[in-house]
């Protein structure tokens, strides 16, 4: 096909929402300075801070940790609003390091066909869409983030976090792979787990209807984009592991088991560096105790989609990955 007649790249996609109910078009309006213009609803911009109900907590008291701990149900009301504060901080953090470490490198990997399985235009451009549109996502959690900094008056920085337990787990997996090849086997397992788990991981904000409005809209408008973006990481996955060799598809759910665990599990690392910068007392103890009881490793559970991706390989046995641990009937 010649380069005229390919099929373009679209502009980002923004999210799918309704621009009649106004908080979900204030989300949107703030991902593009014209969305505006382009909008086929045509509305003033609006401020997400006119949708921040500051008597509602910032996240679902499920994904703290240490809910029950006696330790942190002493703590005065502010405080532990704060840390609730943080939890949303650090929710969005772990979405943007995702899309940006994890996700877009995977995608880059197959729009590069780095297997050499002939992808074709249409798919290459599927793949190279997703990346574009995994730009307006992280921008929509960064906004969500300022907005929950603005309205509470709190400085709760990015930053001083470390980088998500999933991504740390993505980089120490593409340091051990023996080859560039594996190594591209290797980011696509975490890519292919990254996007059909993804859903799941944004349904623990987005079904809760108790948390501040803002940040529930914007769970739930990214969660509604995930459902295509899961297909194509399907398609595109499939795709590649038809074609390969009995090794490589070996290294390739190797790969896609260790990123399930730990896409599944609590990042213990980034609580520990939010209670100690809020000089919680016993800090270190708190997260011990929480690790030690057990109850609390797992923060995902849902493996629905991959469990339903590996049946279709018949590889569900093959897989080396716990699947009783999980929801993944």
């Amino acid at each position: 096909m010649s380069i005229e007649h390919r099929p373009p790249i679209s502009p980002p996609d923004l999210p799918l929402h309704d621009p009649d109910v106004p908080i979900e078009n204030a989300v949107i309006t703030r991902l593009s300075g014209n969305w505006g213009k382009r909008a086929a609803v045509k509305r003033p911009e609006s401020d997400l801070l006119e949708f921040f109900e500051p008597d509602r907590l910032d996240c679902p008291e499920s994904l703290l940790p240490f809910r029950d701990h006696p330790d942190y149900l002493r703590l005065p009301e502010e405080t532990q609003r704060r840390l609730h504060a943080w939890g949303w901080i650090a929710f969005n953090k772990n979405v943007m390091d995702i899309e940006q470490h994890v996700v877009n490198p995977g995608f880059a990997v197959l729009a590069e066909d780095a297997f050499g399985t002939g992808l074709g235009d249409k798919l290459t451009v599927a793949a190279t869409q997703a990346m574009v549109d995994e730009q307006y996502h992280t921008l929509m959690h960064f906004n969500a983030s300022a907005a929950t900094r603005a309205g509470r008056g709190w400085d709760l920085p990015e930053r001083d976090l470390p980088l998500a337990h999933k991504v740390r787990s993505h980089a120490r997996a593409l340091d051990e792979a023996g080859s560039a090849r594996d190594r591209a086997l290797t980011g696509l397992g975490y890519m292919t787990v990254a996007e059909i788990s993804i859903n799941a991981f944004l349904e623990l904000v987005a079904g809760d209807k108790t948390i501040q409005p803002i940040n529930r809209t914007t769970a739930e408008l990214h969660s509604r984009d995930e459902y295509c973006h899961s297909s194509v990481a399907a398609e595109l996955a499939t795709i590649v592991f038809e074609d390969l060799a009995p090794a490589d598809r070996t290294t390739l759910l190797h790969s896609m088991a260790r990123a399930m665990e730990a896409f599944a599990a609590t990042d213990f690392t980034t609580w520990t560096a939010v209670l100690q910068r809020e000089g919680i007392p016993e800090a270190d103890r708190i997260i011990a105790d929480v690790r030690a009881a057990g109850n609390r490793q797992r923060i995902l559970q849902d493996f629905r989609g991959l469990r339903k991706l590996c049946q279709s390989w018949d590889v569900v046995d093959a897989l080396p990955f716990d699947w009783s641990t999980t929801i993944s009937q």
